[in-house]
């Protein structure tokens, strides 16, 4: 609903200060349009960007927040990067199609992508002094680093809110992005210690110099996965489908901060399908109110986010933390690739595009996998599902998965034994297919957090039960783009 943001310009001479400061630093801000069909982004952009680093801090990769980078990540593709999953990896005769997400610029996941729909709407309205502020990012990993990437770009200085168990590759970034250590704010635990996250976040919050960008509760993060990823997704099915039967049956994505899910909402008005909320077995939070521990890195738990339409899902499905750890050796080790393409016929690039895949997409493939078994799905069918990030963001959780479960030592028989156990049989245990009295228990659930913990008025809490709330969310598509073409930036 437009009455959750500014639709107008709440302080001119902040907006004008804004303005001159990215007009002297060349700064041009993409339209969410423009994100969605990056076909219409201007030539002149598109010429300027071949010659820019993916992985630079320049103005012009904001242009590249979008689902459609090439495989080098500098040119454009027709088509969203994707992987469609053949049977004899999965198992299942439906088509699992993997949208991939390492094609982003800066941090490579698509992560980026939210930041940006968060931290821009407050930039064109006048909400957010970049002299005086400091965009805060809580996150498991990805979105953090996503934040302060668009910060690093827009000229405003960043704190990034992440676990201290979180995988090495994503702390070696931050700490190469990040200009003063105090910038990292490390809190206890891991994948599933949200709640020393917000803890930290109030602690910064006494500053009215921090501004706390959520994504759990940020309703931009909605708005920009459902306006941009949706389309994008049902672009990568109508190719795989040409003129084929080819029906779209599910959307499986991980709940994480629900900004993804978003995706589903359009999906589901454009394509029919179901929508299926993911999560670990370790740390049942959806599926039994329960709580645990687990390390699929990038989806959260523990809580219902504000901003997952729960009323609009279908399913939760739950997978074990020790799928995606084990698939991740057999997909991105010497003895498991060997056993992929010798033992199971798999044709060597489609072995490479593994590598596309961090834990969290092997747990959305896994998740996808046990749907289609469960509905009995054919050929003719499809399960659309996404990776956030690849492999190498895991190297050093690929080596200690190695040492821990496997004894240090990964060979054919350890390969053929994940195989057949985290792939040939993912069985349809740990599924709900929800009633309506079951996604009222996963909405109550969301109380606890959100109007107990986080003071969120009750009146506000409610109104996410009907659709038309999240419908009229995206009435600030196109008031968001006409502050962004009235923002005046310089031309490329």
């Amino acid at each position: 609903m437009s009455d959750l943001f500014s639709t107008v310009v709440t302080n001119q001479d902040l907006h004008a200060r804004t303005l001159a400061r990215f007009r002297q630093a060349g700064i041009r801000l993409p339209k969410l349009s423009e994100l969605a069909a990056p076909r219409l982004i201007d030539s002149a952009i598109l010429a300027a960007l071949e010659k820019v680093d993916p992985d630079a801090p320049d103005p012009l990769n904001l242009y590249r927040v979008h689902w459609y980078n090439g495989p080098d990540r500098r040119r454009q593709a027709a088509v969203p990067g994707h992987i469609v999953l053949p049977s004899a990896l999965t198992g299942v005769a439906a088509k699992i199609i993997v949208a991939l997400g390492d094609r982003f610029p800066i941090i490579a996941a698509h992560k980026v992508l939210a930041a940006y729909g968060c931290l821009v709407p407050r930039l064109v309205t006048g909400q957010f002094d970049l002299d005086r502020q400091r965009a805060v990012w809580p996150s498991t990993g990805n979105y953090c680093r996503g934040g302060v990437a668009i910060s690093r770009i827009l000229q405003c200085r960043s704190v990034a809110v992440l676990p201290e168990g979180m995988s090495r590759e994503r702390f070696s970034w931050l700490e190469k992005w990040t200009t003063d250590p105090a910038d990292i704010v490390r809190t206890p635990g891991s994948e599933s210690n949200l709640k020393e996250i917000y803890d930290a976040c109030h602690l910064l919050a006494q500053d009215p110099q921090n501004v706390i960008l959520n994504q759990f509760s940020e309703f931009g993060n909605y708005i920009v996965h459902r306006a941009v990823t949706g389309p994008a997704l049902e672009a990568v099915f109508r190719a795989v489908k040409g003129d084929s039967r080819l029906k779209a049956r599910a959307f499986v994505c991980a709940s994480g901060s629900g900004g993804t899910l978003a995706a589903g909402d359009h999906l589901k008005a454009s394509l029919g399908l179901d929508i299926a909320a993911v999560e670990a077995t370790e740390c049942p939070t959806l599926l039994r109110n329960g709580y645990g521990e687990h390390n699929i890195q990038g989806i959260g738990d523990k809580h219902v986010p504000l901003i997952h339409n729960v009323f609009n899902t279908d399913y939760v499905i739950g997978i074990s933390e020790r799928t995606p750890d084990s698939l991740l050796v057999l997909f991105n080790s010497e003895a498991g690739r060997t056993y992929l393409r010798e033992r199971k016929g798999l044709p060597a690039d489609l072995i490479d595009q593994l590598a596309h895949l961090g834990l969290s997409a092997i747990a959305n493939i896994a998740a996808a996998i046990k749907l289609a078994r469960y509905q009995g799905l054919g050929g003719d069918d499809a399960v659309l599902t996404v990776a956030t990030d690849g492999a190498a963001m895991y190297g050093s959780q690929l080596g200690e998965t190695i040492d821990t479960a496997f004894a240090g030592r990964f060979d054919a028989l350890a390969a053929a034994e994940v195989f057949g156990q985290h792939l040939l049989g993912i069985a349809p245990d740990a599924l709900i297919e929800l009633t309506r009295p079951e996604r009222e228990r996963i909405f109550n659930l969301g109380y606890y957090t959100w109007v107990e913990q986080q003071g969120v008025s009750l009146e506000d809490f409610d109104r996410r039960r009907h659709q038309a709330f999240w419908d009229g969310l995206m009435e600030m598509v196109p008031v968001w783009d006409r502050l962004i073409e009235e923002f005046g930036t310089v031309r490329a």
